[in-house]
């Protein structure tokens, strides 16, 4: 009984519209853990070719019954080696309206548990999120064994090619001004039609 109940609410959590991009992962990973157990291959060995799947790999019977490529399956399941606080921003759920984009995210997912955590320190500290190349470039540094906190900082501190000059506040300095249940879009758009209020006062004032 507890097994079906366990089938239904994978099946669900899976085909939700508003799915987050880590619940998806963590749920073909269930998924495929469990297509696995069912064959009796060892849990490392997920991708055996077995007789009981027509000849075919456990990800790729969970591919088609997705209607996803292999490889999207793949990347999806790569989020869930990610730290919490990554896991997070993937999902867009952090207070502070940090966010970081699927692909690179993907990329962070092949980096050690200390690594990730120096790549959130950065995040927060620099107020910037690595580009999809420099985390493959991590990725690449990290497989060599040549990536530490120094050569991270040094990533992320390039000047990006689209990157354009910004102003940023740390929360801290304005949450005071806010509702406590006001989100960061919230408080920026409250931000913005302030200032154009204040412009057109300037303006006026300029004008007599």
């Amino acid at each position: 009984m507890e097994t079906w109940k366990g089938a239904v609410v994978l099946a669900y959590n899976i085909q939700r519209e508003n799915i987050l991009p880590t619940e998806r992962g963590f749920a073909y990973k269930m998924k495929l853990d469990a297509m696995i157990r069912q064959s009796g291959r060892p849990k490392d060995n997920g991708s055996q070719v077995g007789n009981h799947l027509k000849g075919k790999k456990s990800i790729e019977v969970l591919a088609e019954e997705e209607r996803k490529s292999k490889n999207q399956i793949h990347r999806f399941i790569r989020l869930t080696e990610l730290i919490e606080p990554l896991r997070d921003m993937v999902d867009g759920i952090r207070s502070d309206g940090k966010k970081i984009a699927f692909n690179p995210a993907v990329e962070l997912s092949y980096l050690s548990k200390e690594n990730q955590q120096l790549v959130v320190k950065n995040i927060e500290g620099l107020d910037l999120t690595p580009s999809h190349a420099q985390t493959i470039r991590m990725k690449e540094l990290s497989r060599e064994n040549r990536l530490d906190e120094n050569v991270i900082y040094s990533i992320m501190t390039e000047e990006k090619a689209n990157q354009k000059e910004k102003l940023s506040f740390k929360m801290e300095d304005i949450n005071e001004y806010f509702p406590k249940n006001y989100t960061p879009r919230e408080k920026s758009e409250v931000i913005l039609k302030l200032l154009k209020g204040w412009a057109k006062r300037r303006n006026k004032e300029q004008e007599r």
